[in-house]
């Protein structure tokens, strides 16, 4: 058997799923690969029970928005990790704001429950077939997601700020 590392990951992922995998990349030392959104589970699901690779637990489910990416403006992080290996691994699925939906991956990771919650909550991602999605930190009564980037940050109406002040 041969060592569990980046390479025989990238490899094993590229035999099983060529076709879902759009990109991938090592950044600092950290395998990261985007896939097609309607393939998140059945590639999760081979690395929770590949007999070597053992990715059993989720470390993290978040969001991202980028508003200049047409198309891609949402996307759902997800970081895994291998203790049988100690091996980490870093997958993005991203989809267009209209339609911001993937397949929730509760019936492989518990975790995954709040964790989507509140990328829900912030992000307005929908994990289809997630037992009780709704908002987890902020009030139900909110119309809006607070972490896309759609509104300014600052207020443009302030007189009393001095832009030479802070380098712009």
């Amino acid at each position: 058997m041969s060592e569990v590392n980046n390479a025989y990951l990238l490899k094993e992922l590229q035999e099983q799923f060529s076709s879902a995998i759009i990109s991938a990349e090592e950044p600092y030392g950290l395998l990261t690969i985007e896939l097609d959104k309607n393939s998140i589970l059945a590639v999760l699901e081979y690395l929770y029970n590949h007999p070597v690779v053992q990715m059993q637990f989720l470390t993290d489910v978040c969001g991202i928005h980028n508003p200049d990416n047409k198309g891609k403006e949402l996307g759902a992080i997800y970081h895994l990790h291998s203790f049988v290996n100690n091996i980490r691994l870093r997958v993005k699925c991203f989809m267009p704001i209209e339609t911001p939906e993937i397949s929730s991956i509760t019936s492989l990771y518990d975790a995954a429950n709040w964790q989507e919650r509140e990328t829900f909550d912030f992000y307005g991602i929908i994990f289809t077939g997630h037992p009780n999605l709704k908002r987890i930190l902020n009030v139900d009564e909110m119309d809006y997601f607070p972490m896309r980037k759609e509104y300014p940050l600052e207020d443009q109406t302030r007189t009393d700020k001095n832009d030479n002040y802070f380098g712009r």
